[in-house]
């Protein structure tokens, strides 16, 4: 039996035919076909199932046959935002994996003691759209652009915020356990911050907890700032799984 592939066609009922890059990839890599099913993701919802109506070179049009809208995975919105590593090829696996796992949000920071202060998001872009389609999300993470700490975390003043540090001087209490023990409601938003290879500084530890963040740690192990962020992602999923 053919497998059915999947591909992201945001706002798909009201399109016609798969974007460039996912057309090629159809005709070109799948061979795809007239007749052959398929199956849409809005990223925003829904899963739709499709049938090649006409498969060219550079080109694939479809017919949608029906509409399954999906239910949530998880309770709230899970937001993880991380300064990237130097090393970019660690936070684009970061990014995959956490696609993959479920998250709903990805910010970028710009820290004191970030090793890297330019971000180039379409390809971000591009690696979380392969792992939407993967892992088969019906709900896209949105993906923000690289942002100074400071105004991250002054326009930032909702739901349940945490920042994730090494600092003993500032009291801090496991994050798991916390989850755990906060009930979220349906369309909370749970933040979590993860700072550079060098951790945030102690002044932007303090700033946050000022503005609202609650200080955490993510246990005793010290960790490379991608695995601590795929982590807290692990945490988030276990602790709102409906």
């Amino acid at each position: 039996m053919k497998e059915t592939r999947y591909f992201y066609v945001p706002h798909a009922r009201q399109q016609q035919e798969l974007p460039e890059e996912e057309a090629l990839h159809a005709t070109r890599v799948l061979r795809m076909k007239e007749g052959d099913p398929m199956v849409l993701i809005d990223g925003e919802g829904t899963f739709f199932d499709a049938v090649v109506t006409l498969a060219t070179q550079r080109r694939c049009l479809y017919e949608i046959c029906e509409d399954r809208p999906q239910q949530p995975q998880w309770r709230g919105r899970l937001h993880i935002a991380m300064a990237p590593t130097k090393m970019m090829e660690r936070t684009e696996w970061f990014v995959e994996k956490a696609t993959e796992v479920g998250v709903n949000a990805f910010s970028f920071l710009d820290c004191q003691f970030s090793e890297r202060t330019v971000l180039k998001t379409p390809r971000i872009e591009k690696i979380v759209v392969a792992a939407v389609k993967q892992s088969r999300k019906a709900w896209m993470p949105v993906i923000s652009e690289m942002q100074p700490f400071k105004d991250f975390v002054g326009s930032h003043t909702q739901g349940r915020r945490y920042i994730a540090h090494c600092y003993d001087e500032v009291p801090r209490v496991n994050l798991f356990d916390e989850l755990r023990r906060t009930d979220s409601r349906a369309d909370e938003e749970t933040l979590v911050m993860i700072g550079p290879e060098g951790d945030f500084s102690i002044d932007e530890v303090r700033a946050a907890v000022d503005a609202g963040f609650v200080s955490v740690d993510l246990g005793k192990s010290r960790l490379r700032t991608e695995t601590a962020a795929l982590s807290v992602v692990m945490m988030m999923q276990l602790a709102q799984q409906t």
